[in-house]
């Protein structure tokens, strides 16, 4: 039972570390120039925008497209996420894509298949920084939360830190 119990704690304290990297980047959305939606993230071949409609893709899916999408890309998941980052980057104004990322900040309904809530907090830091980086946005990532998501299981993940993350995340 305590190891449960100390699991579940672990649990709280990166379910809280992911909605604060949700909800920062969100906030910082809000001040950038029209323009600036357009410059090209740290996350190769994506737009500030489509970095932005990306992170809350996961729970934004309702059950049939999350089963249908892979389906639609053949297995392939970057395909899959990368033609529906574009699509709600094309569709969504720049204040809803905040919003959307706002809105799931408190729920985290959302964990990557491999890798369980590290790998979903690895996910929002990478692509926090992506964004905010890219922007000359002043933002620290949290230390706790920086050692978690880089921690060898996301690394086993999928999730891979390159040196322009290493070297961006400040850390706080």
């Amino acid at each position: 039972m305590e190891k449960a119990t100390s699991r579940k704690g672990r649990n709280a304290e990166v379910t809280a570390w992911i909605a604060a990297e949700r909800h920062e980047p969100a906030d910082l959305l809000d001040g950038p120039r029209d323009d600036q939606w357009d410059d090209p993230s740290l996350c190769a071949g994506w737009w500030v925008r489509e970095v932005a409609a990306h992170m809350p893709l996961g729970f934004r899916l309702s059950l049939p497209a999350t089963l249908g999408e892979p389906a639609r890309a053949r297995g392939n998941l970057h395909g899959m996420t990368d033609r529906g980052a574009r699509r709600d980057a094309a569709v969504h104004f720049t204040a809803e894509l905040a919003a959307f990322l706002r809105e799931g900040a408190p729920h985290y309904p959302w964990t990557s298949p491999v890798g369980g809530y590290t790998a979903a907090l690895g996910h929002d830091v990478v692509h926090g920084l992506d964004i905010t980086v890219a922007l000359g946005l002043d933002r620290r990532v949290p230390q706790g939360a920086a050692a978690r998501a880089a921690r060898r299981d996301s690394a086993q993940s999928g999730l891979r830190f390159s040196r322009r993350h290493r070297r961006s995340a400040a850390v706080r």
